[in-house]
């Protein structure tokens, strides 16, 4: 609560700015095909549309905008093909029709999309001219009409849905049974089957496993795997080496004495009542409360004690009401005035804000001063570590790559940089690995080097480093028995557990069907616990179940019915539904505009997939879209290679 009322103002500006930045930057990634990305050499075609194309460089593109955001296997883009291929299509499919429908995208148009994709193109307002936009799009391997092409079809296709959007309607009836099934709660006694707590009914022999191997060993297949020679470079080891002579700190002191300047300060608790939100009529109410309170702490109540009991500021009500140190301007005025005023262990009397009625206690108090060297100077040495260590840690990791392709002692050059190397044995693709964690850039890096080869630094976390040396390359092969006897014998294990969870979950429902609905005796006579709920929504979850969006039936059954088997959070489970509350009508207009524009949001995403397929559609009936299936499969075909 403390800050909502600091005066944010300037965080404000810059947190907006940091935004609108993220959101350009995305839009370059997104918008400009190419960005980031080297010149491709083959640029087949591989779809139509009118007389726009869709061509291998389109698509290598898009699949390396997957792979930059890492939410794809390298192993799984040759699946994602067509649909890109598709998604390239859409595009050009609007922009196509909203032309035959009159819609253009003018020069003025496109200049304003350019303007907030990259508004460093537009310093003061003036356009910075067309030498500096080519220079800027050449950076991203890309020319301007190539550039404005992509815009233009983006404006074209977003207009066109919004014409088709526009006549998007929610009735109040669907906003009501939304309301109604947003707040109705349900409430179900359960027991569930735990395979946790029947592993040890199950048991997987040595004449187990040769069987299941026996029936199929050509399927099972050892991939190709490697040992390693990891280089660790962390960031606090190269922390720890870097030293800053004293007469650099002085420096830096002396040329920025205004940074060690600390303004006039209060240390300050308080006890917040609020009034934000709360009916006009309760505010005398709160002010009593107020009153009643610091009469309490005039007669020598603990300040704390009171605080924690009844302060409704959540960020202090757990410290006692501590607030820490408090200078001027950042908290609002009345609250400011009120600190300033006091001396220390001083209570104030009621002090009434937008946010409700404060009391306060200054615990100390500091006037403005610049701070010594003695106090800032161990604060200054670990800032100019840190703005070394980033340069140094990049610097060092280079440098350590390059020693070790030359030399490729790994125990040498990790000695002569103060490095740790961690042995990794017989690792395949995607498995997890010490210091590094299941990483697909560090694998794929691994993956692509020859035996005695170094890696690449790869930045496996915010403070680390780490190269690898391939010491030895194990080819893929057919397995022998030995090699997998233990993943087979845990597929059976944990094969055998879930049918025989699935055979006792289906033994309770029955037994609680043929008992009249009488879920906790079934449950009894087969040693399981009987748990019930209290009243949830399908937002809400229940404990050991899950989500009550996968309860469904807890809603729309009548009281009594047994549902299940299903799957839940902790095995296999079973229920009964007790009950139901209805959705509670008074709070519907509080939330009717939100629950509007959800559903209309809900209803426009549906309407323009349908209204994108049924453009594309026609247009394919009218030849004008056209798929060169050949060159999609020889893409795909590449990336499975």
């Amino acid at each position: 609560m403390f800050d909502l009322f600091r005066s944010r103002a300037k965080a404000v500006r810059y947190l907006l700015g940091a935004v609108l930045l993220l959101v350009a930057l995305s839009m370059v990634i997104t918008l400009i095909p190419g960005f980031g990305s080297g010149p491709v050499q083959q640029d087949t075609v591989v779809a139509e549309v009118g007389k726009d194309t869709v061509t291998t460089r389109d698509v290598q593109l898009a699949i390396q905008n997957l792979q930059r955001g890492r939410s794809v296997p390298q192993n799984l883009i040759q699946h994602f093909i067509p649909q890109l291929v598709e998604e390239l299509i859409t595009e050009r499919a609007m922009a196509y029709q909203a032309r035959r429908m009159g819609v253009e995208a003018s020069d003025a148009d496109i200049a304003h999309a350019v303007n907030e994709i990259a508004p460093q193109l537009y310093q003061g307002g003036q356009f910075a001219g067309t030498d500096v936009y080519a220079a800027f799009l050449a950076q991203q391997n890309l020319t301007i009409p190539e550039f404005e092409a992509s815009i233009a079809r983006r404006v074209l296709a977003d207009r066109l849905r919004s014409m088709a959007l526009q006549g998007v309607v929610v009735s109040p009836q669907e906003v009501e049974q939304a309301y109604r099934e947003r707040n109705e709660k349900a409430r179900i006694e359960y027991a569930t089957v735990s395979p946790e707590k029947i592993r040890s009914q199950v048991q997987v022999t040595p004449q187990d496993v040769k069987a299941e191997f026996d029936r199929s060993p050509a399927s099972y297949r050892i991939a190709e795997q490697r040992s390693l020679a990891l280089v660790v470079i962390d960031q606090a080891d190269v922390e720890a080496r870097i030293t800053v002579p004293e007469s650099e700190l002085q420096r830096v002191y002396s040329q920025e004495q205004d940074r060690f300047r600390t303004p006039d300060r209060v240390k300050v608790r308080h006890i917040l009542l609020t009034t934000a939100d709360k009916p006009k009529e309760d505010d005398a109410k709160i002010k009593a409360k107020a009153d009643s309170l610091l009469k309490q702490l005039r007669a020598g109540a603990d300040f704390a004690d009171l605080a924690r009991k009844n302060s409704e500021d959540p960020g202090s009500r757990d410290k006692g009401g501590d607030l820490d140190w408090v200078v001027r301007g950042q908290t609002v005025p009345e609250f400011e005035n009120a600190a300033f005023a006091l001396k220390p262990n001083q209570i104030s009397e009621v002090v009434k804000t937008q946010y409700g009625y404060h009391i306060l206690q200054v615990l100390d108090r500091e006037q403005a001063r610049l701070r010594s060297f003695d106090e800032v100077k161990a604060e200054l040495a670990s800032e100019l570590k840190k703005q070394r260590v980033v340069e140094e840690m990049q610097r060092l990791a280079d440098t350590t790559q390059a020693e070790l392709n030359k030399t490729r002692n790994v125990e040498k050059v990790a000695s002569e940089f103060k490095l740790r190397v961690v042995r990794v044995a017989k690792v395949g693709p995607g498995d997890p690995m010490p210091e590094v964690g299941a990483n697909q850039e560090f694998s794929e890096a691994v993956f692509g080097a020859g035996k005695g080869d170094a890696t690449p630094p790869v930045a496996v976390s915010a403070t680390r480093f780490v190269l690898a040396v391939v010491t030895d390359v194990f080819p893929a092969h057919q397995a022998q028995l030995s090699e997998v006897e233990t993943q087979i014998r845990n597929d059976l294990l944990n094969r055998r557990i879930g049918q025989l969870a699935q055979k006792r979950a289906e033994e309770l429902a029955a037994k609680a069907r043929s008992m009249n609905g009488d879920l906790r005796k079934a449950a009894q006579s087969m040693g399981l616990e009987v748990k019930s709920s209290s009243e949830f929504t399908r937002n809400g979850a229940v404990e050991g179940l899950g989500s009550g969006a996968f309860l469904q039936d807890a809603f729309t059954k009548p009281a009594g019915t047994i549902v299940g088997p299903f799957a839940a959070a902790n095995g296999l489970g079973v229920y009964k539904v007790l009950g139901h509350v209805p959705a509670d009508m008074a709070g519907l207009a509080a939330e009717k505009e939100a629950i509007r524009d959800d559903l209309k949001s809900r209803k426009a995403r549906e309407r323009n997939v349908l209204f994108e397929d049924s453009i594309k559609e026609a247009l394919r009936r009218e030849g004008k879209i056209k798929i060169y299936q050949d060159t999609v499969d020889r893409l795909m075909g590449n990336y499975r290679g």
